[in-house]
């Protein structure tokens, strides 16, 4: 019922030319694929991306956009911006973001409904960090980031939702496919609350958190696993293994 989306954060990897190289590599190991895909490098690679991912079946996403349309906020990119070169994606509130950049619940919030408003898909995220899953605070916490970074949105079935435990997040540990499916599953039971049922079921929720080939097939076989945000392995030709589980 829910088609499976995979998508590759780059992260701070790769300039221009190497954009170019990975997105070559790429492209032709990943036609074909039944999920949804897509790549999100850079800001400086992804006009690049855009122009070469044009006529395949590979989207192209930001890493993270500004709410505002414009001003001064020296650093930042608009949604406008990111939608004037063709980019479809942009993923909102990263634990990357929440812990490096003071990224709140409030600003996350703003950017996916400036996402929406433009007709670019938000992946926003979720996580908890291993003193609160060890503490028996992960539900709590995934649940308020939930509720405070979806409200107010009405189009919640074009949210994609990444739960990323930040104890997993490039280490390579990767929670049990109990445990993602578990924190999954809350997150679908507090959109239902927010937004009813039928809402619920349709939002794509995406597992992170060291994904690899090895681990990928059983991950997307649980009932509330829609689709992967893949860190380093999407830095590699085995990421088509992933996307191709």
């Amino acid at each position: 019922m829910r088609k499976p989306i995979i998508a590759g954060n780059w992260k701070m990897n790769n300039d221009i030319f190497e954009t170019e190289k990975l997105m070559n590599t790429l492209l032709p190991l990943v036609a074909g694929a039944e999920a949804e895909v897509v790549f999100c490098p850079t800001y400086l690679g992804l006009q690049k991306a855009v122009e070469m991912a044009k006529d395949s079946n590979v989207g192209i996403g930001g890493q993270n956009m500004h709410y505002e349309k414009s001003g001064a906020f020296t650093g930042e990119v608009s949604g406008e911006m990111l939608k004037a070169i063709g980019v479809d994606y942009v993923i909102i509130g990263h634990s990357e973001r929440r812990e490096y950049f003071n990224e709140t619940d409030e600003a996350v919030n703003k950017k996916a409904i400036k996402a929406l408003s433009l007709g670019i898909t938000p992946i926003v995220c979720c996580g908890e960090t291993l003193a609160e899953r060890e503490s028996g605070k992960a539900e709590a916490k995934i649940v308020g980031q939930i509720e405070a970074g979806l409200k107010g949105i009405e189009e919640i079935t074009k949210v994609v939702v990444a739960y990323e435990p930040i104890w997993a997040i490039g280490t390579g540990k990767t929670a049990s496919k109990e445990e993602a499916n578990e924190a999954c599953g809350w997150v679908r039971q507090t959109i239902a609350k927010m937004f009813g049922e039928d809402a619920a079921q349709k939002v794509r929720i995406q597992y992170g958190g060291s994904v690899n080939p090895e681990n990928v097939k059983a991950l997307m076989a649980m009932e509330n696993i829609d689709g992967a945000l893949v860190g380093g392995a999407a830095l590699k030709a085995s990421f088509a293994e992933i996307v191709k589980f």
